[in-house]
């Protein structure tokens, strides 16, 4: 089977990240094992992880079991109750994957809704003492980052972010662009509906599915997606965007779901 040529995002100038990837949330046990396998088949060289959702182990065993399994790029992320607690839960997450070095570690949210540097500079030293190729935050303001950047003269690689059409923010997406940041987009479906006229329009134009077009949207504009699924037909969809680019117009009309 020939995969999709999925662009990327380099991050710290040594980890590409593919712009499209897969979210593993409640993919758990032999039935998530199957549905992690089916991604990493048809292409699927980014897969989405954390502590939270209890199937770090699951995600592990379906790589190692697959023959690019060394392609693969994780992201996995610490609960935000567990500060104070990182070299023990990156250790566990290590094994658990079956990794020596992870790919990229994330705080999964602020912890106590405070962007405490104290955390961010442990994570720094993760990263250097080579364990971690790339760090990064999820659910942080651009306000949370700087203060993290202003402590410690490090600046997270990425800020993963509830995204899609009806949260667009322009302001937002550049000020990451500002500080060299790559947004991630998670959740891309439920945060717009996919029966929107100019979703459905700008789909049958292309004949591809409105989730196609977010996706697709997603790229164009150089963020990171991580849509979920555990079905291998809607997975299959979900990657099969390089088919079809939208226009400058299709963009803009899509753009402005966020002002709607």
């Amino acid at each position: 089977m020939s995969t999709p040529s999925t662009p990327v995002r380099t991050l710290d100038g040594t980890l590409d990240l593919p712009l499209v990837g897969l979210g593993t949330y409640g993919l758990r046990g032999a039935a998530g094992e199957r549905s992690l396998r089916s991604a990493l088949d048809l292409g699927y060289r980014l897969l989405d992880t954390a502590t939270m959702y209890e199937n770090e182990a699951e995600v592990g065993r379906a790589i190692a079991g697959h023959d690019d399994g060394d392609d693969v790029v994780v992201t996995t992320k610490l609960r935000q109750d567990h500060a104070g607690r990182e070299d023990e839960f990156l250790a566990r997450s290590l094994e658990l994957l079956g990794r020596d070095v992870l790919d990229l570690w994330l705080i999964h949210w602020p912890p106590e809704g405070r962007a405490r540097p104290d955390v961010w500079e442990r994570f720094v030293a993760a990263q250097q003492r080579g364990q971690v190729r790339a760090i990064g935050v999820s659910n942080h303001s651009l306000a949370q980052i700087d203060e993290l950047t202003a402590a410690t003269g490090v600046t997270p690689a990425v800020n993963q972010v509830k995204w899609g059409p009806r949260l667009f923010d322009a302001d937002l997406l550049q000020g990451h662009l500002d500080r060299g940041i790559v947004l991630e987009g998670y959740s891309p479906f439920k945060a717009t509906s996919l029966q929107d006229p100019v979703l459905t329009g700008v789909a049958r134009a292309h004949g591809v599915s409105a989730e196609q077009v977010v996706v697709r949207w997603h790229v164009q504009h150089g963020v990171v997606v991580i849509p979920k699924s555990g079905d291998p037909g809607r997975q299959a969809t979900n990657l099969d965007v390089d088919g079809f680019a939208l226009t400058d117009d299709e963009v803009t009309a899509i753009d402005g779901l966020g002002r709607g």
